[in-house]
């Protein structure tokens, strides 16, 4: 139903989906050959049969034969029972999809299932009253006190029993209400939510003369607001498709219909058993395999060993009802089983190493054997280790599903297990075999994603290495000889001419061929913090960056600058690379006509140290709040916005040099950033 509604999803989305099911797969095919829906040639591939049933067919054939297997095999319901049972509910269920559809409901779909599941109570009291209730439903499928006549003569109704099932599926409460309260009174209903009313819309009009008075109250005080017209219309195409989805089905649907069948079946046959025990296993087996297919497309969907093994445990607790399981893992030689890397068990399996001796305890014969082990289907007596393992999982015995995947041993889970339970489990080895199977194979085929993972990883860090040094050496070279020819042009310039930006300028290419040369380490290197004169950086900052960064533009640059140095414990290329790229930022946001002010303030004590403020204020358009969480959330170098980036720059050195940021930002009226320089600290190690 997912796929179905899921908008980017193909019709080969939806086979892959179908096809997993071997009996939903065979229907599917054997519906869209049949003489009601076929249209042309046969067709032979389920991506075609889907396509010629059209997605809403799909959705009821599946949610139809997901509920009827409850009931195929059951000897105590005759075949026209259950076939009128199913023709009623599939024209409730038309009936409800259609309604909620009049009435702009937002899930059709559950609507559907409600009312296809509305008298499923009437299904489980057949089967464990048997004529008794066969013979009210006779006598009562047009009695309007139908509920009273329930409680009289059983002590409870087929609505309330269906509402107890849905409840005990943990499907939703809603759902649940819509099937208990499908015959309540008109004066009722109208007080419930609008997928009950929908269920009683559908069900009343099913029955019921049109122009009830209870339908005509129900329509005119709900909120609903629907249509008899209408309501009539989508009854008469609902009979329409209830017949052709029938038919489809292999349902025989009655001359009465769609009023309910009069006719009481005669007296049930006892049921063969089947033909021969190769059959029964197989019946098992096939079971089993369609029980556990979603099981590992789940598992194969998590990212974990821990959250694989996490949902082994509560998958073998909802499959097989035993609540308490432990798991061993191989060790990377094979010859022992340990719990050592396994959270949430016992403390003696975290404890536990057991080599791959049969004798020595049954979850080493069970992996050996490769087979399911139960203590009570050992002739010998338990050893010690086993009665310590049943006694610390509160069960009388073991049982241990062998994990195997392929040629390897993955583990074994322990359960613990009773004679009761041991009973019923019998008949399961086959399933409790291909669960420990699954298990495996997710576990290993993560293992394997994550060795592939890390190879992938030490490649591409490989990579980036070699290309990262090539850039550093082709870049060095440019930069030296830049360097060399400002040494030669610094020779033949006056004294008092510009030799003072000469020497900015050089210190800058220093600075750039610094951050090139660190290209490798990705600024994870700990720069060495030396005592430097901040208002000495950011006046020759000034000189070299004003006029391409504002003059150029039209920003007016404001400065309140102290007149003597302020010295601060930072490496000054990472300042340097901070403060330009809290400028860059500004200049690239601010148009010409705005304004940016640059200040310092000293003797700020913060938590009993003492800093020295820079702050840049502007007049522009302000920061989102994602933008301003980069600066305390450091983006990854690779993502691709340059003003984010920027700032995720100034978090990184920032935090490194143990700076504190405080940035304001308001959207249209400007953007203010301070930073808390240290005056004196220990360099921060981190990275």
């Amino acid at each position: 139903m997912k796929t179905v509604d899921d908008e980017q999803a193909t019709m080969g989305d939806l086979a892959s989906i179908v096809e997993q099911d071997p009996g939903l797969a065979s229907r599917i095919l054997s519906v869209a050959n049949s003489p009601a829906l076929r249209r042309g040639r046969e067709l032979n591939s389920l991506e075609n049969c889907l396509v010629a049933l059209g997605t809403r067919l799909v959705r009821s054939l599946a949610t139809c034969l997901s509920i009827q297997r409850l009931f195929d095999r059951n000897p105590k319901l005759d075949a026209a029972t259950v076939a009128d049972f199913w023709s009623h509910s599939l024209l409730v269920a038309e009936l409800a999809r259609s309604v909620a559809e009049l009435a702009d409901y937002p899930r059709p779909d559950e609507a559907y299932l409600s009312g296809l599941l509305h008298d499923i109570g009437e299904l489980i009291l057949l089967t464990a009253l048997g004529d008794p209730y066969r013979r009210f439903l006779k006598n009562s499928a047009e009695d309007a006190k139908l509920q009273a006549e329930e409680i009289h003569l059983f002590g409870t109704t087929h609505a309330e029993v269906g509402g107890w099932l849905i409840d005990q599926w943990g499907l939703d409460t809603q759902l649940a209400d819509s099937v208990a309260f499908h015959h309540a009174s008109a004066v009722q209903i109208l007080t419930a939510t609008s997928l009950p009313q929908i269920i009683w819309i559908a069900q009343t009009i099913s029955t019921t003369d049109d122009n009830s008075p209870e339908m005509g109250m129900v329509l005119n005080h709900s909120s609903l607001k629907l249509e008899m017209s209408a309501l009539l219309a989508a009854k008469e195409r609902s009979i329409q498709r209830t017949r052709q989805i029938a038919e489809a089905l292999g349902i025989t649907v009655s001359e009465e219909f769609p009023k309910r069948s009069t006719a009481i079946a005669a007296p049930i046959a006892p049921s063969t058993p089947p033909s021969s025990k190769a059959e029964e296993d197989m019946a098992t087996i096939v079971g089993g395999m369609a029980l556990l297919q979603p099981l590992q497309q789940d598992l194969f969907q998590l990212g974990s060993d821990t959250e694989v093994l996490l949902a082994l445990r509560e998958s073998a607790r909802i499959l097989f009802e035993l609540p308490k399981v432990a798991i061993l893992l191989a060790n990377d030689k094979g010859d022992a089983l340990s719990g050592d890397k396994v959270g949430a068990q016992p403390e003696i399996f975290r404890q536990l190493s057991i080599p791959m001796i049969s004798d020595r305890a049954l979850a080493a014969a069970a992996v050996i054997g490769r087979q399911v082990r139960t203590t009570f289907d050992q002739s010998e007596s338990p050893t010690l280790l086993d009665v310590q393992l049943a006694r610390a999982l509160s069960a009388d015995g073991l049982l241990c599903i062998p994990m195997l995947a392929r040629s390897r041993t993955v583990g074994v889970m322990i359960c613990g297990l009773s004679e009761k339970q041991y009973g019923r489990l019998q008949r399961r080895i086959p399933w409790l075999a291909n669960f420990g199977k699954i298990a495996a194979i997710s576990l290993d085929a993560l293992t394997e994603a994550n060795k592939h993972r890390q190879q992938v990883e030490e490649e591409l860090t490989h990579q980036f290495t070699r290309h990262a040094r090539q850039i550093v050496h082709e870049a060095g070279n440019p930069l030296g000889i830049i360097k060399s020819y400002l040494k030669i042009l610094e020779r033949k310039l006056p004294e008092d001419g510009v030799r003072e930006e000469l020497t900015i300028l050089t210190e800058e290419i220093d600075r750039v061929a610094n951050i090139v040369g660190h290209m490798t380490h990705a600024l994870k290197r700990s720069a060495e913090a030396t005592t430097i004169d901040l208002v000495s950086v950011l006046n020759d900052l000034l000189l070299l960056y004003a006029d391409p960064l504002f003059n150029s533009r039209g920003i007016r640059i404001e400065t309140a600058l102290p007149q003597i140095g302020l010295p601060v414990q930072i490496n000054r290329d990472n300042l340097k690379q901070i403060v330009l790229n809290l400028w860059k930022n500004a200049s690239e946001a601010l148009v010409a006509g705005k304004t940016i002010k640059i200040s310092v303030s000293d003797n700020i004590i913060h938590d009993g140290a003492s800093y020295v403020q820079l702050r840049v204020d502007d007049n522009g358009p302000g920061m989102p709040e994602e933008t301003i969480q980069s600066i305390y959330h450091p983006k990854p170098v690779t993502d691709t916005s340059q003003r984010g980036l920027g700032l995720s720059v100034v978090g990184l050195l920032s935090k490194q040099e143990g700076i504190l940021i405080t940035c304001r930002s308001q959207i249209g009226a400007g953007t203010s950033i301070a930073l808390l320089i240290p005056k004196s600290r220990k360099p921060s190690t981190e990275p």
